[in-house]
């Protein structure tokens, strides 16, 4: 069936006030598809029927699971490569010097889906960087969606998923083959902290970042919602640290806070000098 307008706008304004992810009507038949498939793994024999009951227990789970499959981004290991190339030869070098005396380094993937993210930032600590055992190391993963957290905790991918982005190499070193799926080892997937966080809602409290990764995320806000979740980053960032946000991202005409810092196949972003 066709999803009709109303129900789209329905749908839409839903995931707009729960998490300000703005859903254009060309993402009509992508909404569509995820329904469909979530009405027939919640037992409903229609997507008409799910709209029924959605409509029928406002702030219901029901509503909750609608917004997190429809608020779900694309990841993979090593996405886009660049940034962890920046991070290897001249960020993490360069803090790890800087923090010599505390031996503490903080780093936070915002919106992190699946766990492939702060999975590779663990498994470049884990084979670059010997120094850093011993020293207060977090990694934080964060989602507004629980269901996929759940996920990226138990640390399983199939062989589609591992096919994109990992290295071979890696594959054979930090995973196990469980079935038809790879099991992330524990010694890698013991440095992660998992947290469900809305970028948009108030923010648990966390320590001051080194690393703030908050990628291909807010390409799907507004203005006013990017300034704010922005500030918060700023507040957040240590003073010499990094933002990274998406290659089609920037913070210009949206936090004046942030000035772009260049590597050779990437950028990100650090706070200006006051």
């Amino acid at each position: 069936m066709t999803l009709s307008q109303t129900d789209f706008d329905f749908i839409r304004t839903l995931v707009r006030k729960r998490s300000a992810v703005i859903l254009e009507n060309e993402k009509a038949y992508l909404v569509e598809t995820r329904l469909l498939a979530l009405a027939r793994c919640q037992g409903f024999d229609s997507m008409t029927a799910l709209l029924a009951q959605m409509r029928a227990e406002p702030y219901s789970t029901l509503q909750q699971k609608v917004v997190e499959i429809l608020t779900n981004n694309e990841t993979s290991f090593f996405r886009d490569l660049y940034p962890f190339e920046a991070l290897r030869q001249q960020i993490l070098p360069e803090l790890m010097r800087r923090r010599t005396t505390e031996r503490a380094l903080h780093i936070w993937c915002g919106a992190c889906s699946s766990g492939q993210e702060p999975y590779s930032i663990a498994m470049l600590l884990r084979e670059h960087f010997p120094l850093l055992n011993g020293w207060d190391l977090r990694i934080i993963g964060s989602d507004l969606s629980v269901e996929i957290l759940q996920r990226a905790q138990l640390g399983r991918y199939s062989q589609a998923e591992v096919n994109r982005g990992l290295p071979a190499r890696l594959l054979v070193k930090y995973f196990q083959q469980s079935g038809a799926d790879w099991q992330i080892k524990d010694e890698i997937r013991d440095m992660v902290d998992f947290q469900s966080i809305n970028l948009i809602d108030a923010w648990p409290s966390l320590p001051p970042q080194d690393i703030v990764l908050v990628r291909n995320v807010l390409m799907y806000f507004d203005v006013a919602t990017k300034k704010q979740i922005l500030e918060k980053i700023r507040r957040l960032l240590r003073p010499d640290g990094y933002l990274f946000l998406g290659g089609a991202e920037t913070t210009f005409n949206v936090h004046d806070a942030f000035e772009r810092a260049h590597f050779e196949r990437s950028a990100c972003y650090r706070l200006r000098a006051s």
